[in-house]
């Protein structure tokens, strides 16, 4: 069920946005070389505790529980890299960062965020890539309103990161958030205009392309999380949670 959020509601998540925005900046700034994606998580979770929030990933999934508060995807990793001490950052990687909370820590609202770094100097596939993912998600939002369908969005997506020379993953979607860490509608990265749900006011949406530079196509790692691009090209991965308004939209991790 698609659900709408009120004036009070929308003020939480608001604010629970701007506090995973800092955090999440905050860890990014530690994405350097010779840096292990276990200390970048760990870092959050200290962090979100500080906050007086809670990492919405940590334990999600009911028969095989995420085990830390951050997604750490490395290279050609798209999405859902679980953290280690062996995962260790090196001179020309990009990492996409992808964290979520809960805010206030007891019952509260959710909210989701991701962003992609390069480590060091980093050749010019890799920043193209990062700079047209990034491009794609701010598409999204100056073109978001009420009455536009999903469909018009992932048509969008597709469309611009096509002329770039990429792809959008497509088993993989953006989603509604809020009450819970994944809600309806789906929201993906390709689509046909016209189709799809119609986007309403109050509307809390998680928009994410995982674009790659590659194919689309993507493998299911053995731990049951972890995505990798098929052709093992690299991807990148750029999400902000947003409101539908009367007009247009609000970012709330600002």
């Amino acid at each position: 069920m698609i659900t709408i959020k009120n004036k009070k509601e929308i003020k939480t998540l608001a604010k629970g946005g701007a506090i995973l925005s800092s955090i999440l900046h905050r860890v990014a700034k530690e994405a350097k070389a010779g840096v292990s994606t276990e200390y970048l998580n760990n870092l959050a979770e200290v962090l979100i505790e500080k906050k007086g929030a809670k990492p919405s990933f940590k334990g999600f999934g009911l028969t095989n529980p995420y085990p830390a508060a951050l997604c750490a995807s490395i290279n050609e990793h798209v999405v859902h890299s679980i953290p280690s001490s062996e995962k260790i950052l090196k001179e020309g990687d990009i990492i996409g960062l992808d964290l979520g909370i809960k805010y206030p820590g007891q019952n509260g609202l959710y909210t989701d965020m991701a962003i992609t770094v390069g480590i060091g100097k980093i050749n010019q596939e890799a920043k193209k890539l990062i700079e047209v993912t990034r491009e794609a998600l701010k598409l999204i939002i100056k073109k978001l309103k009420p009455g536009i369908t999903t469909g018009d969005l992932g048509h969008l997506i597709q469309e611009y990161v096509e002329s770039q020379g990429f792809s959008a993953v497509r088993e993989l979607v953006g989603h509604g958030v809020g009450y819970e860490v994944h809600e309806e509608p789906k929201l993906p990265n390709y689509g046909r205009p016209g189709e799809g749900e119609v986007l309403k006011e109050g509307m809390v949406l998680a928009f994410e392309p995982m674009i790659n530079a590659g194919g689309w196509q993507v493998e299911f790692g053995e731990d049951g999380w972890d995505v990798t691009t098929k052709d093992k090209s690299l991807s990148a991965h750029f999400e902000h949670t947003v409101v539908v308004t009367k007009k247009g939209c609000e970012v709330l991790t600002k």
